[in-house]
């Protein structure tokens, strides 16, 4: 089984910053991509930062110049740095890690429980 763990929720005032970390844990061979979403009250779940195994990220267009997504030093751990927040980035913000469980096996997605990300006018 992998665990898939999110923290640093929280509410903050617009033009604030907020850091958000991720760390996967669990039967992991490797790990191919780390993806940050977010999910608004009555909306669809959206992509917003993504980490691939070769290094390369990809921001939403709502959010680049803004967050900034980045490995850390511990294993299987990520955070999103968030800055110059806006209301509309308030949502729940899920980490998902696509990892192999086995050398040569086949990847699988897995989801955090969430974390709530609050911004005020």
């Amino acid at each position: 089984q992998v665990q898939v763990v999110e923290s640093g929720g929280g509410l903050v005032q617009a033009g604030g910053s907020l850091r958000l970390s991720c760390v996967a844990s669990g039967s992991i061979f490797s790990i191919d991509t780390m993806g940050w979403y977010r999910q608004a009250p009555g909306k669809e779940r959206e992509l917003v930062a993504s980490l691939n195994s070769g290094g390369t990220t990809h921001y939403a267009d709502s959010v680049k110049g803004r967050f900034t997504f980045s490995r850390e030093s511990v294993k299987n751990t990520v955070s999103l740095q968030m800055n110059s927040l806006k209301p509309e980035d308030t949502a729940d913000y899920y980490c998902n890690a696509v990892v192999q469980r086995e050398r040569y096996g086949p990847l699988y997605s897995n989801w955090g429980q969430g974390t709530q990300v609050t911004v005020s006018s």
